[in-house]
């Protein structure tokens, strides 16, 4: 597959997880879609990842993505807010912190 192809697929589980009403399952596959995106965008803007177990630079993993995005120049601040969301972690219920959810309220708002 491709990376358009694993976001899109990323992005249709996270619906469906929204539909079911489990937001934080929701959370983590759109983080998975995001983390493929933002690795996509900081990688045409010629940002590479150090990967500091192995020394050496990589594509790096969605959640250095995502700290990358947040000092990102000229990025928009509600983009580096949603980044800093985006690394927060959901239990083992799947369940979120409360200001995170805020991610998942333009998909859920129509359904309210």
């Amino acid at each position: 597959m491709d990376d358009y192809s694993d976001i899109h697929t990323e992005l249709e589980r996270a619906e469906t997880a929204c539909a079911a009403r489990n937001d934080g399952r929701a959370h983590v596959y759109a983080r998975w879609a995001v983390g493929r995106t933002a690795r996509v965008f900081l990688t045409r803007h010629e940002v590479q990842l150090f990967d500091v177990a192995q020394g050496e630079t990589r594509t790096g993993s969605a959640y250095q993505a995502f700290q990358a995005l947040t000092t990102f120049p000229g990025l928009a601040p509600n983009l580096k807010q949603a980044a800093v969301y985006l690394t927060m972690c959901v239990s083992g219920e799947f369940n979120l912190p409360p200001e995170s959810t805020l991610l998942l309220k333009p998909i859920n708002s129509s359904e309210d």
